[in-house]
């Protein structure tokens, strides 16, 4: 997994990612529902909380104005990702300005959360759509243990075989996501696992090239090196619409989203 290239991706396409990102907004805002009614805990118990993979700051946003914690540690691949998230507090300044009028200490570090150390005594470590760009997600969760309060919370969302299963089919690139069953066995070596769910959401599309546009705009073209000459887009557009197409002419394309909510286990 080139991270570099993921990184850059995306950093260039944070102006455009939150219009585009319907499923993955709609995936926070059921994140958290699920974190309300699965965590075994009063919502102000989370003071602590962090965030890997923040991107735009859209989970960032629901997890500040819901939960109302004393800290809130944003960290992202992409240092860029800081000037979308630096007017996050309601009022009071950047992420480095400290509190906001809210109370909340809003604070942002660049990095890979595969090699970061989070703060330990963390009540709530968090994320969306972001755990399948990991290259090693069983070594984060034996590692994402240590950062967490002995009863503290992870809570991920992240994305299944089906995801995009139309681009990969065609292309033959994409990432190696993980099932379920296997995600879940990964966590409950070190966790509690309180809830594990999934669903598959069908995006339409007016043609192919609509579907491109949008997994450019949205950054998640990490994998993807080769060119789009003319002749490769004329193909991939006729072989989609062959194999995808909807009877009302439009095109479909899958995304696969995985809920996890998991305790940690007594020391």
């Amino acid at each position: 997994m080139d991270k570099r290239l993921i990184a850059e991706r995306f950093a260039k396409a944070r102006g455009t990612y939150n219009r585009e990102a319907r499923v993955q907004q709609q995936v926070a805002e059921k994140m958290m529902r699920l974190v309300l009614q699965h965590s075994g805990t009063h919502p102000d118990r989370f003071r602590r909380i962090v965030e890997f993979g923040c991107g735009t700051g859209s989970y960032s946003s629901i997890l500040l104005h819901t939960l109302k914690p004393e800290t809130l540690l944003l960290n992202d691949l992409c240092p860029e990702m800081e000037e979308c998230v630096e007017n996050l507090p309601s009022a009071g300044g950047s992420p480095q300005a400290g509190p906001s009028a809210g109370g909340t200490v809003v604070r942002f570090r660049a990095g890979d959360a595969e090699e970061l150390d989070f703060p330990t005594g963390t009540d709530l470590l968090t994320s969306c759509s972001t755990l399948q760009w990991f290259t090693d997600p069983a070594a984060f969760f034996a590692r994402s243990r240590r950062f967490l309060k002995p009863d503290g919370i992870l809570a991920f969302t992240t994305f299944g075989p089906s995801n995009m299963h139309e681009i990969r089919s065609l292309t033959g690139h994409g990432l190696d996501y993980l099932p379920l069953d296997e995600i879940q066995r990964l966590v409950a070596l070190h966790f509690d696992v309180r809830y594990a769910a999934e669903e598959v959401v069908s995006l339409p599309f007016a043609d192919p090239t609509a579907v491109l546009r949008h997994l450019k705009l949205t950054g998640v073209t990490g994998t993807e090196k080769r060119t789009w000459t003319r002749r490769r887009l004329q193909a991939f557009s006729e072989d989609y619409t062959r194999r995808f197409a909807r009877p009302d002419g439009k095109v479909t394309l899958t995304y696969h989203p995985i809920y996890i909510i998991a305790q940690n286990k007594s020391l």
